[in-house]
């Protein structure tokens, strides 16, 4: 349960990431040796990838978790549906 509470700061984590990463290739007719040739980085479409990717694995992760949890009893409630509730009678 607590799992799928930090899954939304997990995925606003992740997103930030391409944040972090150099530009990529400037547009043609840049002077050389302005900075925009000399270091490789990421492309806007690599970053959508990775956004996109990042959202469909926070999809699957929030359904797997939904899942496992929903099977789990809740507080109060008896570990077995066939056993009596606490307290009897």
């Amino acid at each position: 349960m607590d799992a799928l509470r930090v899954l939304p700061f997990l995925g606003l984590a992740l997103w930030m990431v391409p944040l972090l990463w150099p530009l990529g290739p400037g547009p043609e007719g840049l002077p050389p040796g302005t900075g925009a040739d000399t270091a490789p980085g990421m492309t806007t479409a690599d970053a959508l990838r990775y956004i996109f990717g990042v959202w469909l694995l926070l999809i699957l992760s929030a359904a797997v978790l939904w899942r496992r949890t929903g099977d789990l009893p809740g507080p109060g409630e008896p570990v077995d549906p066939a056993a009596p509730a606490e307290g009897g009678g």
